[in-house]
């Protein structure tokens, strides 16, 4: 059964010039962006993009400077206006929206992080998280209220009373999310959120963003240039070059089968166990004792769980265990320390 799907993006096209519009009529769909830009005088962001997104998950849009990722990502908001091609979001169609319908999508559905925190200096901490619900009108109680809340889930318990000039750069971003979560959105879109922050603030806000996922389960929509960002972070990765879509999958299925050399150069120095699974590395013959462990229900290991999660079960025992079916239940294979000590060494 497929999941609801919450935005959905079709033939997105982007053309920055004096008569996109104009252009795009009667463009050869078949040009290069360079072509493109010799014949017309336009330059094309974003080319035919087309993808769909799920409800509660949350999808990286990836690539290299330049690539479009940003632009496309607006184009979802229409902070940049496609030249053509329809988005919408539960199956309302956003490129087709009035002025005011938009500004309600913004203020009620959406939230956006940018890189840049954009914090209120004469505002404190707890005024700059309620900023959105005073915008909305709610009144001075509740939003203290859902601004502490908040406040608490990003781990600023205690900083409320604080100016953004007295906390650190990770802290500020704590503030730039919590702010966007403030409002419960339903969509969330952040345009490379860390890529300001020292590497190991970085890693402490993924795994912040990480549990508040788990927690919240919104719609999220993610724009980085780091490979290794985005596989920690997406369910899904679009990877994005010269304004197309290279490849989109899970991060499993991009580094066990890249599409093609751009691609593969994104997953060439990602260790293996940081992204397969048990069921994609397991030995599909069993021995009898692992179908003695499987009958008597010991030991099982499901298919989704992520090799880096398994290494201190399986590095103390020869035994091999019995992988089985996230979903059914069934005996896939069986799994063992030899296998896992492979994977560590491997690069994919």
């Amino acid at each position: 059964m497929n999941k609801e799907q919450k935005i959905t993006c079709t033939n997105i096209w982007k053309l920055f010039g004096p008569d996109e519009k104009r252009i795009i009529k009667g463009l050869d769909k078949n040009l290069s962006i360079k072509e493109v830009q010799e014949k017309t005088g336009h330059v094309v962001a974003v080319k035919n993009v087309s993808f769909s997104i799920q409800k509660g998950e949350t999808f990286v849009v990836m690539g290299l400077s330049g690539s479009g990722k940003s632009t496309l990502v607006r184009c979802i908001s229409r902070l940049i206006e496609p030249t053509t091609g329809t988005v919408k979001m539960d199956d309302v169609d956003v490129t087709k929206m009035n002025g005011r319908d938009l500004l309600e999508l913004r203020r009620n559905k959406m939230s956006m992080v940018f890189q840049h925190f954009g914090l209120f200096p004469h505002r404190t901490v707890i005024e700059n998280i309620g900023y959105g619900l005073e915008v909305r009108g709610t009144k001075k109680d509740l939003r203290l209220e859902k601004s502490m809340e908040v406040l608490k889930m990003v781990g600023l318990d205690g900083w409320q009373n604080n100016y953004p000039r007295e906390l650190s750069g990770g802290m500020q971003q704590r503030v730039g999310l919590a702010r966007a979560l403030a409002v419960d959105p339903e969509i969330l879109i952040f345009d490379e959120p860390f890529s300001a922050l020292d590497p190991l603030i970085r890693r402490e806000m993924q795994d912040e963003l990480l549990k508040i996922q788990e927690k919240l389960q919104r719609t999220m929509v993610f724009i980085t240039h780091d490979f290794l960002e985005a596989i920690k972070m997406g369910d899904h990765i679009a990877i994005m070059k010269d304004g197309e879509i290279s490849q989109i999958g899970t991060p499993e299925e991009i580094v066990s089968n890249p599409k093609d050399q751009y691609v593969k150069d994104f997953c060439e120095d990602v260790p293996k166990y940081k992204v397969l699974s048990a069921g994609k590395v397991m030995r599909k013959e069993c021995c009898a004792e692992t179908k003695k462990q499987f009958e008597k229900k010991e030991n099982c290991i499901e298919d989704n769980s992520k090799i880096e999660t398994l290494i201190d079960q399986l590095s103390d025992r020869d035994q091999a265990y019995p992988v089985i079916c996230s979903k059914s239940g069934k005996l896939l294979g069986e799994i063992d320390r030899s296998i896992v000590m492979q994977s560590m060494k491997s690069k994919v």
